[in-house]
């Protein structure tokens, strides 16, 4: 079964910085593109930033390209996500997913497994 665990979200004043990880099992990674979305209060679920697993290709979502960056170490099956310069407004639930496709895709109706969610909060 593919599962996947996001960790590491928590409470940081603007300014400051998160890693976020998703540990990734059950699939062939390199067959599989991944990604971070993110849902606040009341609103929809968005692409944070994707990643292609064979190549490292990725793309990110205008609100966070400087600020973010998405990796991926495939011989533990892990996906990262560095948040620096963190803002209140991206105070949200932040999930990691799984698309089996070499098409780096931002939608997140286009991924079919996702983890739980962790919690991140930045205060102003």
């Amino acid at each position: 079964d593919v599962q996947l665990q996001a960790s590491g979200g928590g409470l940081v004043q603007a300014g400051g910085s998160l890693r976020l990880s998703c540990a990734a099992s059950g699939f062939t990674f390199d067959d599989y593109v991944m990604g971070w979305f993110r849902q606040a209060p009341g609103k929809e679920r968005e692409g944070v930033a994707n990643i292609r697993n064979s190549d490292g290709n990725t793309r990110y979502s205008d609100s966070v390209k400087g600020r973010f960056t998405i990796s991926s170490d495939n011989a533990k099956n892990m996906v990262y996500l560095q948040m620096n310069s963190l803002k209140p407004e991206d105070t949200a639930v932040y999930y990691c997913a799984a698309l089996y496709s070499d098409c780096v895709t931002a939608s997140p109706l286009d991924y079919g497994y996702w983890g739980q969610g962790t919690l991140v909060t930045v205060s102003s």
